[in-house]
């Protein structure tokens, strides 16, 4: 019977063969350290990506919270988190809109939009450290084939039978 078995599994155990570059890994791992080192520089100025992305957004045009969590791309509970943090460290608070009495914004307070052009510069400061490791040829062509796959082919999800797990992270 152990020989038996060790002739299937000696069988079976051979991998597929690759016909071309592994697309998902590469997207991830860079998207995974890219996050991680914008983590880090911002920590250093007590925020989130997520709290960046409220302040930059909130500054650009009156958006209530729930605009601005789909800009985000983030949850109601991620997003009520995460302005409830803005407001504790006095960086933006909710008002009621001045075109739907019913809506309420997320305003940023001077300090806020100080703090976000700080976070801002960070940000600038990491996605070029990322992009000057490539030649400056190589980073126009990667810039722009990447905007192709995000415009086009990958601009959307497709439904899947099940959960997928999602990094979340995209700034806009």
């Amino acid at each position: 019977m152990t020989d038996r078995i060790a002739k299937l599994v000696g069988m079976t155990a051979m991998a597929p063969s690759r016909t071309s570059p592994d697309l998902s890994y590469l997207l991830d791992h860079a998207s995974h350290v890219l996050r991680t080192r914008m983590a880090a520089a911002l920590a250093e100025i007590g925020l989130t990506s997520r709290m960046h992305c409220v302040l930059v957004h909130a500054l650009e045009a009156e958006r209530t919270q729930i605009q601005l969590a789909e800009i985000g791309d983030m949850d109601k509970t991620t997003m009520v988190v995460t302005v409830d943090a803005l407001e504790k460290a006095g960086l933006a608070e909710r008002r009621p809109s001045s075109t739907d009495r019913r809506a309420r914004i997320i305003a940023v307070t001077e300090e806020g939009a100080r703090v976000a052009r700080q976070s801002q510069e960070i940000v600038d400061r990491v996605h070029e450290e990322a992009l000057g490791t490539l030649a400056t040829s190589n980073r126009e062509v990667f810039l722009r084939v990447m905007n192709q796959l995000v415009t086009g082919h990958l601009a959307k999800p497709v439904e899947a039978p099940g959960p997928v797990r999602r990094a979340r992270q995209h700034e806009r």
